[in-house]
């Protein structure tokens, strides 16, 4: 098109921010001429009438200029003449019009104009007005320049190489006239005349340079960042212009147009480069608007779409075609003619930042101008299907980018979640759409991606199940932010979105590890609202194949960059969740009620790398050390509470109601997990302090004293430190390396943060110090170790400060937290009444508040109180109050507290001192027991549990009642039965509904227990136990029954059985008691461990840990834990593993190393006599499973040699306590010794021979002579068949271990579990499949009964016929509670840990044996690892439902 015609124009055809400016000459260039000179000239320019004043209308003007404006070479015109006949010429020709103009007139003055002499004057005063004049010819003689083609091309050249770049300073003095040279090429469209001159491709790409960067410049933006409207407005018209009428653009133009969308990434660049020094607060520092020269490329592509299209497709097929070159190219080396044999070469660096960089710019063009793609996208849609790598993955990135709206500078940053903030962000009050600070990283798209590319789009999503991990890790990226973002705003409906969020949750399930982290990471890319609206429309934590279900499992992942990942993803949003979750908000509830019960039941895993970082999330995320903030900031979210809650700002008891709202959440397993965590802190904090103590000694090396015991000392105590961290030697070179700098105000920190005397605030304070204090010095890589270690030992949950929250709590239930604020207590009073220290005279001042009389009650919520004050008073008995008033308040409580327990922590307190004055009180309250002690008399039970303790604690005081006490605790309770027994009773009922009977029945047992426990002369103890084991030995083997003229309630029989179990395991934490418990009453007790009740069993083997950890039952207990292998639920089997690692790995680690292995030949002799045996190979192949489950969990390749000789020398003895019995172990060590051959071979280790002598346990077996011993060896007891099923049970381990869990997770509970079978209905089934070994039982069961009553009134109960108990007994012996279908346990059984996650997620790598000791002095649940274990579920409730076998159900025969 050529140049346009223009209507009469004023003399500043421009309008400016400022006016132009007068001419002015520097005093030299003045010089240059005669001032007289000068002067004629000025004064003819005014005299000099205006052209086209006196023309008449419609007569064509001429120009009247006629003075010279060239020279001669040699005779230049003076700047001083030259520039106010320029200025003349300029005004003459800015006043005529298009229309009327005699363009003859002109064409001297043009000629001149485009002289080299003027288009290359240096002096901008002259090239500014050669400019003007110029643009004004041009104008008025459109369409048709009085030029030649080198004279427009050397004007061009003058204009876009000096005028238009003179435009980036707004300061010069000739701005105007610049301004009035690019209006007139824009409005006259005086610049097409670029697109008709020969080789003017250079030009053409000078002047899109010289556009963008102009309006680039930083010294033409004003304070926003904005260029001159006008500048920006004519140079974008002018690119238009010539794009729209040019028949084809330079390759190299179109690419300069295109790359001025690659200005994000530059800005990228920068803010990356930044990132490490700048805040969340510099948000004011983002830019809000588009780089001018970005948005003038992207005008130019909106309003040339057709032409920018084809340029925009050329343009990326030559780039991409290069870029992706290496695909299709040879490896470079001649092979002849045998092509066949050359391979595609891989990409080098540059081909992939080429590669790279094209698919940048297909990014940012969707986002901003996404019509000129059209022709490009079917080029990268064929990426997605091609062979190489790296094409497909590029391509997924830049499909997943576009469909989100992120462009070059890169996906906006991720929410942020702040664990801290008070008060809490709100769901209702968080904005639905997100608002970002920086535009360029703001996700945009015009248009619907999947509708306008559907095809495109099934492709991309198809990428999703890609054979390569790092593609599938990429398009899972990709999806999160396409979630996230909403699809650049778009939009996405509601089946794309169910969709998407389905393929997220596979992918958190991936076999790969990249794909798993990457899907992590993706779910970190939603905002709080999003978490809850998208991921968990499909259910919370809690639902098993929902999306935060599966990130709750990745806690357990196998790969540390994924669980590290996950747990603090799942941390970071339940902490930003709690405030609503303690408002009630069902929506949010229902997402994140399991979060943190999740993230604890990885405590159960005992791995030492999760420990540390579950202390991390803890104590970072879930509560975090800066919960709340205090100092608080104005306008923080949630705003609507800002005020109210800092007007009542008390960070002491918001702290105190996270902790609570925190347990409360926790599930049981949790919880205890959360409690043995809390439970560690003193023993942690007295190692600490011990360390502290022997660096003060040490003095960074000039030690004073003993040096090398000082040395010994100090390197004993980072030695076992180093033990409880994952990389023990770092750990020892941080506190060795602490120990030297000696720094004594460390030092102090660390006390002040141990210290339970220290309020949190201290404690806090010192922990930052210490960190500030480390980090500025050369060893900050100590806080590796420092920080974990105080994690572990300061008082940080439960502290003191935040003891009158909790109190407070307790007694209001504010929130609904007081029944967890009173376990909060008791686990303080149990743990560490240390806390209790400084409210010690608070609680007793609240027990005298409420105490309790005949006719006043006191509030249930006290014994909390008095549990913590018993507590503290055990270890603190002089600064309990001892005045006459306080004793007489603790009398009350034993008499008419409630609930009757508070009688126990009553009794305890009023005796915490063993001396004269607490001797009279409790001769006062026995005393006053005893007036009216009778079963019918009011508060029975609390009587009871009073006299309970006072037996414990003062036996000369109930010396006097003995008889009486007997008589009632006996004859009137236990052998009485007041509850008649219906078919409807429970087979269990929980402690709060237990009815007070049974209450009564365990009272009694339980000052039976205490009054032999409390008896010091070994001789009249063992005398009292002989009643004492009776009793319970009868209790053990009729199932709770002793009472021989009525039935008892199932209910009551299970809860007398368990009372039973384990008050003969506290009988047995004496030593002279242990030895009277013989091998046969020791055998009945084991069995209790698989009774059928649930709650039975798993209380029973909770109290026998216990006991164990602590050392108070000798090592032949062990034996019992082994018959859980049968264990039917899952997460309770897991968790004794777990536990029996544990304890392996401790013996490992002392100076008992075989205590483990010898339970092997007392586990033969306990399955020797397991109701159960038989030597029919089914059979035994399940006792098979009793020695994997045995070998699973303690063998290593060190010891496997040591249990083999164990299971060899039962062999060489006779069977002690039933010599007819012997064969059965024989058979049972041959396959023992069968077993492990194979479990040798399967896991492909070198025996190591073990001792040639083994230990024989006493009162189990009894050594034979060498000779008949070498005859048992040679003899083989196995019967035909054994091996090959041996084979078969070793193959159904492996399969287990690759299968998916699906059994355990997906599937519901109905569909894989069947209901334990009761006691009353195994009868007739135990009956009818009966078989001829089956016969001996009740022939057994005859022979080890005697008297069955505690006293000389109970007639002897061998006589079947006369005790409907003793005929219960024998038809009720369930052998161990099981099942009859031997087809399920083949099955389902697992005697290693089962798959935990999906195929090749899971399999969890423990500690191998020496990396590590164990933490079983601090916590019970904690174990070590075995090679091919998967990290542990925690025990589920014990509620849960029936699993489809019984303990150990095995076929009855």
């Amino acid at each position: 098109m050529p140049p346009r015609r223009r209507t009469r124009r004023g003399r500043d055809p421009t309008p400016s921010p400022e006016p132009s400016p007068e001419p002015q000459v520097e005093e030299q260039e003045l010089e240059e001429g005669s001032g007289d000179e000068a002067q004629e000239e000025l004064a003819d320019a005014a005299q000099a009438p205006a052209g086209g004043d006196d023309a008449l209308e419609g007569e064509m003007a001429k120009l009247r200029f006629d003075e010279p404006l060239t020279w001669r070479p040699g005779k230049p015109i003076p700047v001083s003449q030259l520039l106010p006949r320029l200025q003349r010429l300029f005004e003459e020709l800015s006043d005529m019009e298009q229309d009327h103009v005699d363009k003859d007139s002109l064409a001297e003055v043009a000629n001149s104009l485009a002289q080299r002499n003027l288009l290359q004057h240096k002096e901008p005063p002259i090239k500014a007005y050669v400019a003007s004049c110029l643009v004004e010819i041009l104008r008025l003689c459109a369409p048709d320049a009085p030029f030649t083609e080198d004279q427009l091309k050397a004007i061009f050249t003058f204009i876009i190489t000096y005028t238009l770049p003179a435009l980036k300073d707004p300061s010069h003095p000739y701005n105007g006239q610049h301004k009035h040279v690019l209006t007139s090429l824009a409005e006259v469209k005086s610049i097409l005349l670029l697109n008709d001159l020969d080789g003017a491709d250079n030009l053409l790409l000078h002047l899109f340079s010289t556009c963008f960067d102009c309006v680039s410049a930083s010294s033409i933006l004003d304070a926003d960042g904005n260029p001159p409207a006008d500048v920006e407005a004519h140079m974008t018209d002018l690119l238009i212009f010539l794009i729209d009428e040019s028949p084809g653009l330079p390759a190299k133009v179109v690419e300069a147009v295109i790359a001025q969308f690659l200005r994000p990434a530059h800005f990228k660049s920068q803010t990356r480069a930044d990132n490490g020094e700048s805040n969340g607060s510099q948000s004011t520092l983002m830019p809000k608007k588009e780089p001018p020269a970005y948005v003038m490329a992207k005008m130019i592509c909106t309003y040339n779409p057709e032409k920018m299209a084809r340029y925009v497709s050329q343009y990326f097929s030559d780039v991409i075609m290069d870029a992706s070159s290496f695909a299709t190219r040879g490896n470079g080396h001649k092979q002849g003619d045998e092509e066949e044999e050359a391979v595609p070469s891989g990409p080098t660096e540059a081909d992939l930042k080429n590669l790279s960089q094209a698919h940048l710019l297909i990014r940012e063009l969707w986002r901003a101008a996404p019509a000129v793609l059209q022709n490009v996208i079917p080029q990268v849609e064929a990426e997605l299907s091609a062979d190489d790598i790296h094409l497909r993955q590029i391509a997924t990135e830049t499909f997943g980018d576009m469909i989100s709206g992120i462009g070059a500078a890169g996906p906006p940053p991720p929410p942020t979640y702040d664990p801290c903030q008070y008060p809490p962000l709100r769901f209702n009050e968080e904005s639905s759409a997100p608002v970002y600070d920086n535009v360029l990283t703001t996700p945009m798209c015009s248009q619907s991606f999947a509708q306008t590319y559907s095809s495109t789009y099934s492709g991309f999503l198809g990428r999703k199940k890609d054979k390569v991990p790092q593609i599938r890790a990429a398009w899972t990226t990709a999806a999160g932010y396409i979630l996230s973002t909403e699809a650049g705003g778009i939009g996405l409906s509601r089946e794309e979105q169910s969709r998407l969020v389905d393929a997220l949750n596979e992918k958190l399930n991936d076999a790969d590890e990249k794909v798993r982290l990457a899907a992590v990471k993706a779910i970190e890319l939603f905002s709080y609202r999003d978490v809850v609206t998208k991921l968990g429309l499909k259910g919370g934590a809690n639902k098993e194949g929902s999306v935060l279900a599966s990130l709750a499992d990745r806690c357990r992942d196998k790969k540390p960059a994924v669980r590290v990942e996950a747990m603090v993803v799942l941390g970071k949003l339940w902490a930003v969740a709690a405030g609503d979750m303690a408002t009630g908000q069902d929506t949010v509830i229902s997402c994140f009620a399991g979060v943190s019960s999740r993230i604890l039941s990885v405590f159960y895993a005992n791995d030492l790398d999760l420990n540390v970082l579950l202390d991390r999330v803890l104590y970072e995320y879930l509560v975090p050390l800066g919960y709340p903030p205090r100092k608080q900031k104005s306008g923080t979210k949630g705003s609507s509470q800002s005020q109210a809650a800092t007007s009542n700002f008390d960070p002491d008891r918001i702290r105190a109601e996270r902790l609570l709202q925190f347990v409360k959440s926790l599930d049981a397993p949790a919880k205890k997990a959360f409690f043995a965590i809390q439970s560690r802190q003193p023993q942690f904090a007295q190692v600490l302090a011990l360390f502290i103590k022997q660096c003060e000694a040490f003095n960074g090396g000039t030690i004073d004293g003993d040096a090398k015991r000082t040395i010994e000392h100090l390197n004993k105590t980072v030695s076992y430190v180093s033990t409880f961290f994952p990389d023990p030697p770092k750990v020892a070179s941080d506190l060795q390396r602490f120990a030297k700098l000696n720094d004594r105000r460390n030092y102090q920190l660390i006390k002040f943060a141990i210290g339970s005397e220290s309020d949190f605030k201290t404690v806090h304070g010192a922990i930052k110090e210490l960190m500030k204090r480390v980090q500025a010095g050369a060893s900050a890589h100590m806080l590796d170790t420092l920080l974990p270690l105080l994690y572990r030992s300061s008082c940080l949950m439960l502290n003191r400060s935040h003891l009158p929250a909790i109190m407070d709590c307790s007694k209001n239930d504010k929130d609904g937290l007081g029944a967890v604020a009173h376990e909060v207590l008791s686990e303080i009073s149990q743990r560490n009444p240390e806390i209790f220290k400084t409210h010690v005279g608070d609680l007793c001042k609240s027990l005298s508040s409420q105490v309790p009389s005949e006719r006043k009650a006191n509030d249930p919520s006290v014994v909390d109180v008095l549990k913590a004050c018993s507590s503290y008073s055990r270890k603190y008995p002089d600064e309990i109050p001892r005045d006459k008033a306080f004793s007489q308040n603790l009398i009350n409580y034993a008499l008419y507290g409630t609930p009757p327990k508070a009688a126990k922590y009553a009794v305890n307190i009023l005796l915490a001192k063993n001396d004269d004055k607490a001797m009279v009180n409790a001769t006062s309250l026995i005393q006053r027991i005893m007036k009216d002690w009778k079963y019918e008399s009011p508060r029975l039970l609390n009587k009871l549990a009073a006299v309970s303790q006072l037996e414990l604690l003062a036996p000369r005081v109930t010396l006097d009642y003995d008889d009486d006490i007997l008589d009632m605790a006996v004859q009137k309770i236990l052998l009485n039965v007041r509850t008649d027994a219906t078919e409807r009773d429970p087979v269990w009922v929980t402690d709060e509904n237990m009815d007070e009977e049974i209450q009564a029945k365990s009272l009694c047992l339980k000052i039976l227990v205490n009054r032999l426990r409390a008896t010091e002369d070994v001789k009249q103890a063992k005398e009292k136990a002989v009643p004492v084991f009776k009793l319970l030995r009868n209790l053990i083997l009729k199932d709770g029954e002793i009472c021989k003229v009525k039935d008892t309630p199932k209910h009551h029989r299970a809860r007398l059985l368990l009372a039973a179990a384990k008050l003969t395991l506290k009988i047995c934490t004496i030593q002279h008691l242990d030895d009277m418990l013989q091998p046969r009453d020791f055998n009945n007790l084991a069995y209790v461990a698989q009774r059928g009740e649930p709650a039975v069993r798993h209380g029973f083997v909770e109290k026998l840990q216990k006991y164990l950890v602590q050392g108070k039952l000798r090592s032949r207990f062990y034996t019992i834990i082994f018959l859980t292998a049968f264990e039917p639920v899952p997460s309770v089997k897991q968790r004794l593993e777990t536990w029996i690692r544990s304890r392996a790995q401790h013996y490992r680690n002392t100076d008992k190393s075989h205590v483990m292995e010898a339970t092997m030949i007392r586990l033969l002799s306990l399955l020797a006599h397991h109701p159960d045996y038989s030597t029919d190979v089914d059979n035994l192949v399940d006792h098979a499973r009793y020695i994997v489950y045995y070998l699973s969990n303690v063998a290593t390749e060190n010891n496997l040699g040591i249990i083999l000789r164990y299971a060899e020398h039962s062999k060489q003895t006779t069977d002690a306590i039933d010599p007819s019995m012997s064969e059965n172990t024989y058979v049972l060590s041959d396959l023992a010794q069968a077993v492990i051959r194979k479990w040798q071979d399967k896991k492909n280790w070198s025996l190591r021979v073990g001792p040639a002598q083994v230990g024989t346990p006493v009162g189990l077996y009894t050594r034979v002579s060498s000779e008949v011993g070498q005859e048992l060896a040679k003899k083989q007891f196995l019967p035909e068949g054994v091996d090959e099923k041996l084979d078969s049970l070793l193959k159904s381990i492996d399969r287990k271990k690759k299968r998916k869990s699906m059994d355990e997770r997906a599937e519901p509970l109905s569909k894989r579990t069947k209901t334990l079978v009761s006691r009353e209905k195994a009868k007739p089934k135990a009956r009818s499949t009966s078989s001829a070994p089956k016969k001996k039982q009740p022939q057994k069961a005859a022979k080890s009964r005697k008297k069955r009553s505690y006293d000389d009134d109970d007639d002897d109960d061998g006589d079947a016929g006369t005790s409907r108990s003793a005929a219960r007994a024998a038809a009720d012996r369930r052998r161990s509670s099981r099942a009859t279908k031997a087809s399920t346990y083949v099955e389902r059984d697992s005697d290693e840990d089962d798959e935990e996650m999906l195929d090749g997620v899971a399999e969890w790598e423990y500690l191998k044996e020496g990396e590590g000791d164990s933490d079983a002095g601090v916590s019970e649940g904690e174990g070590e690892g075995g090679d091919e274990s998967e990290l542990s579920d925690p025990p589920e409730s014990e509620e849960e439902e029936a699993p489809k076998r019984a303990v150990g159900s095995r076929r009855r025969r």
